[in-house]
This record gives structure tokens, C-alpha cells and sequence, in this order.
């Protein structure tokens, strides 16, 4: 007997029986009512994101709001951090895939971050596979045999929080009274739906990632959604919790703001370095006083990063609020162990500074990670669960310190090179199924690939886009450097995938076209099944 669904809802896609444990007639529902509800509100937003960066393109500048000076001076905190998400010295992040989720729960993080966000192509299958091998993982069932080897949970796992997707994504296979559903909404009232109370029986609860946020008005329709979607399911106000991701520069100017919309929803905020790189080249793109370095250059001890990330410590902890530090890209490097040890060096030295700072936690991407990040928080906690006491009233970060676009130089041709390389072999694994990539010793997502494909859009168009060499970067140039990068891409991956021909045509035009593309996955996720 066909799935019987809602009034006013339709799937163009398979639904198989696995599926239909998910997308139940009372989960749907959810769905179709939060759609109803704030649909609106999301379009409306949506726009003010455009109107914002036709203003930027002329010539604003982003500074700290007027209009809200009263929250930032004010005395408030967030509610109180529930017990299961006190402690986060080390979070691991990973798409939401069944080995995936297995080997990070048992990884030793005190935190594991399944992500239906930027570490996964969002097709029909892996979103819908996703949302099951969560729901196994909560009541304990999930299992794998692969390779000859079985996995299965240990006693002992990390805490699960979920991220859906941003605001700007579409789930394109579901519509609700003919207009498609946010992807966001989707991944969110699925998995709410299913498992909230699961995770109550069990001592956790519903915990989120929120990404992509560009304001606090955009911070205010999660809070709305939460509230009505804890209403609809019975669930007290304030048992869902998310930590907000700052990853883009429009955000930063608005973290207390954030904060403040969630307060009672609020697990506080992480710097997402590598979206926020990504946001500043965006939202400066045609400013050409403006101009970043190659991307190896932009670390978290450069002018901009370095306020950024003080800021979000010390707006976090004024409100009681957890500081969670960003993603590493580096990971083991098993077959040369010289190379290994400076990686591990950089995770050490990265997550060292974090923790001296004075944040609660940091990210990693690979299980073999952990324990070396673990122990730089552990040196500077001890037996502590944070460090939420530790106040940085000796931070002062103005406007002008978040806009310190330091360093322009140097940009090579092997930095060129290498941003065409990552963007041809990102967007070709990730046409493949696959959002989650190892490039060059490197853990590439969604982010870094967006870095590589807007500076190298951004060295076009800017005076400053200059090779060490006294060589202007030309959309001419690009165009001869992709099909050599193509080349060496095939030569890793094999010459038959075709997917990655794909890639360079979509990078090749993403680069060199006139108009800017909002982001990446946009067009791409349009030319999925």
C-alpha cells in the first residue's frame, strides 16, 4: 500500500520502505505546519541577504548595530547548558553516513557533529539514509559490516548534535502546497520528530548546528521554529538547544545578537574559520582595495581571524554561553611519517591556542585526531568540563578589527594551481555522492572549496590579483591552468570518472564568469537526481 501522505504535500522522489519509517504521515505533518508557518519569513530573509550585498558591492561598510546596543550593554545570560553538553573539549564532525557516524560516536570525542550540511551532498538518498542511521544510532541498533570488519557502538559514545542545512538550501524533492520546503526545516522536523523524546529517555536531548546565519533576524525564525515545534510535540521551551556557527563576517558583527534571540535555545557559538574566509571574499568581492592572500596564508593568527575569534571567546562567555573553536583541515598522513608529524604539529599547535585562549573546545575531522587535541584542552582544564568562568575583559575588538584584511601577499602560481586542483576535485567527488573529501593531506568540505573557486573569481577582477611573479591572474590564464589541473586530478582518481570533467567545465565557468555565484552548491545541487 502506497505511503498515504498530507494534505497538501508531495515527494518527487523514491520512497522505499526503509524511508517510510521517516517520512511518516505525523513527521510530515511537522514538516507541512513549520512550512506553512515561517516560509515566508525565510523568502523575506533570504532577499534582505541580497539587498545587504548590493549595499556592500556600492560601497558599505558592515559595523555593529546601533539599533542594538542595548542587548550587547545589557546583563543577561543564556539558560542553563544541560549536563550532556557541558562538556566539549573535543567535537568531531562528519557527514551523516553509517560508517561515518559509527567510528565518530566512538571516536573519544566528547561531541560528535552529523552533518547533513556542508560534509554531504544533500541527494535525496544520502538526506533520507541520514535521517535513519541517526535514528538507529540513538536507540543504540546501528551496525555495519564492511570490508570484512563489523561495526558496532561501543559502551561509551560522544554526544550527538545534528546539523541541518542553512537557510539558502531547498529540500527540492518535497513541496508543500506546491512551493519546495527548506532543507533545513526538513533535516530539522524529520529528526526532532523521531528522536527527541528518544534522547530525553536517554540523558541527552535534541542538540543542533546552526549554520550560514547572516543575522540575528535569522537567529530569531530558528527560535520561533523551535518554539512551535516543541509545542506541536509536547516538549517543554528550551529543550532543544543549538550552538550557532559564526561563519560569516556579517554574523560577527552580531554575535551578541545572536545569542540573545536563543538564549533560551542557546549552547553557544563556534568559529567556522573556513566559511567565514569564504564570507569575507564574498561579501568584498568587486572592493578592490581588497584582496587576500593565497588561502595556505589566511591562519587563524592573521589580523582579521585573530579578532574574530577573541571576539566570539569573549562575547561567549560574558553570557555564560560555550566557545567552541573551529576546524582544522589537517589530518594523519599514514604513509610518510615526516609529513605526519608536522600535521600533527599543526592540529597541536592549533588546538593549543584555543584552549590558552580560553575556549571550551575545539573541532577535529578525523578520529585519529582526538586524543592529540584532547590533551591540549585537557593540559589547560584539567578536571574541568569548560572554561566558561575564564572572562577576556581584556579583549577590545572594534569594527575596523574585524575588517583588517591582513595578509594581500603572497599569491603564487602553486597557490593558483592549487585552489583550481581543490576546486575541480571537491566538486567532482561531490557530484559523485560524496561531501566529505581527503585533498592533498587536507579534509576539504563545502567551505573550502568555496575559498578556492572565490579567490580565484575574486584575483580576476582585483588590481591586487597579482602572481609573485609580476603575472596579472587572468580569467585566460584560469582557463589554460584547468585542463593541467584536470590532468593531475585524473591521475589520482582514475581517468574514467566522469564526474570530475564535470567539475573542471562547472569550476572553469564558476571562476571566470562576470557575475558572482551566491554559493556553489546551488547550481550544483539543481543538476542532482
Amino acid at each position: 500500500m502506497a505511503l498515504q501522505l498530507p494534505a497538501g504535500i508531495q515527494i518527487d522522489a523514491p520512497i522505499t520502505p526503509e524511508f517510510e519509517r521517516i517520512l511518516t504521515p505525523e513527521a510530515l505533518g511537522l514538516v507541512a505546519k513549520l512550512h506553512r508557518s515561517f516560509e515566508a519569513r525565510r523568502q523575506s530573509l533570504l532577499a534582505a541577504r541580497v539587498e545587504r550585498t548590493k549595499r556592500l558591492d556600492a560601497g558599505e561598510r558592515p559595523d555593529f548595530l546601533s539599533e542594538t546596543q542595548h542587548i550587547r550593554d545589557g546583563d543577561w545570560k543564556i539558560a542553563p547548558i544541560p549536563p550532556a553538553l557541558e562538556c566539549r573539549r573535543v567535537e568531531i564532525t562528519g557527514p551523516v553516513e553509517r560508517k561515518m557516524i559509527i567510528n565518530a560516536l566512538n571516536s573519544g570525542a566528547d561531541s560528535y557533529m552529523t552533518d547533513f550540511e556542508d560534509s554531504n551532498t544533500p541527494n535525496w538518498m544520502n538526506q533520507m539514509e541520514g535521517q535513519i542511521n541517526v535514528y538507529d544510532a540513538i536507540r543504540r541498533t546501528i551496525s555495519l559490516e564492511s570490508g570484512g570488519k563489523q561495526y558496532k557502538l561501543n559502551e561509551k559514545v560522544a554526544t550527538l548534535v545534528v546539523r541541518p542545512r542553512g537557510w539558502h538550501l531547498d529540500e527540492k524533492h518535497v513541496k508543500v502546497d506546491g512551493q519546495r520546503v527548506a532543507g533545513g526545516i526538513f533535516d530539522f522536523a524529520l529528526f526532532l520528530f523521531h528522536n527527541a523524546k528518544e534522547l530525553l529517555a536517554r540523558g541527552a536531548g535534541p542538540y543542533f548546528y546552526l549554520p550560514k546565519m547572516e543575522s540575528h533576524l535569522e537567529a530569531r525564525l530558528w527560535n520561533d521554529i523551535f518554539c512551535m515545534a516543541q509545542d506541536e510535540l509536547g516538549l517543554p521551551r528550551g529543550t532543544i538547544k543549538a550552538t550557532v556557527l559564526i561563519e560569516t563576517i556579517l554574523a560577527a558583527f552580531e554575535m551578541d545578537e545572536i545569542l540573545y534571540e536563543l538564549r533560551e535555545h542557546s549552547s553557544g557559538l563556534n568559529a567556522g574559520r573556513w566559511d567565514y574566509i569564504f564570507s569575507c571574499i564574498k561579501k568584498f568581492k568587486v572592493d578592490r582595495s581588497f584582496c587576500l592572500a593565497e588561502r595556505s596564508k589566511i591562519t587563524m593568527t592573521v589580523p582579521f581571524m585573530r579578532a574574530y575569534a577573541l571576539l566570539l571567546l569573549k562575547t561567549c562567555h560574558k553570557r555564560n554561553a560555550p566557545a567552541i573553536g573551529g576546524m582544522s583541515a589537517l589530518i594523519p598522513i599514514k604513509n610518510d611519517p615526516a609529513k605526519n608529524e608536522i600535521a600533527m604539529q599543526g592540529i597541536i599547535s592549533d588546538k593549543r591556542r584555543d584552549a590558552t585562549d580560553g575556549y571550551d573546545g575545539g573541532w577535529v575531522a578525523h578520529p585519529g585526531l582526538v586524543d592529540a587535541a584532547m590533551a591540549e584542552f585537557k593540559a589547560v582544564l584539567g578536571d574541568k568540563r569548560n572554561q566558561i568562568d575564564k572572562q577576556r575583559d581584556d579583549v577590545t575588538v572594534a569594527g575596523k578589527d574585524l575588517l583588517d584584511f591582513q595578509p594581500e601577499a603572497p599569491i603564487t602560481e602553486t597557490g593558483l594551481r592549487n585552489n583550481i586542483n581543490v576546486g575541480i576535485h571537491y566538486l567532482g567527488s561531490w557530484l559523485a555522492g560524496n561531501g566529505c573529501v581527503p585533498i592533498h593531506n587536507l579534509m576539504e568540505d563545502a567551505a573550502t572549496a568555496e575559498i578556492s573557486r572565490s579567490q580565484v573569481w575574486q584575483w580576476i577582477r582585483s588590481p591586487k590579483g597579482v602572481l609573485d611573479d609580476g603575472r596579472k591572474v587572468t580569467a585566460e590564464l584560469v582557463r589554460e591552468l584547468v585542463p593541467q589541473e584536470l590532468e593531475k586530478v585524473h591521475s589520482a582518481v582514475g581517468p574514467n570518472e566522469p564526474t570530475y570533467a564535470q567539475a573542471a567545465k562547472i569550476f572553469e565557468d564558476m571562476s571566470t564568469r562576470e557575475d558572482f555565484t551566491e554559493f556553489l552548491t546551488l547550481p550544483l545541487y539543481e543538476a542532482l537526481e
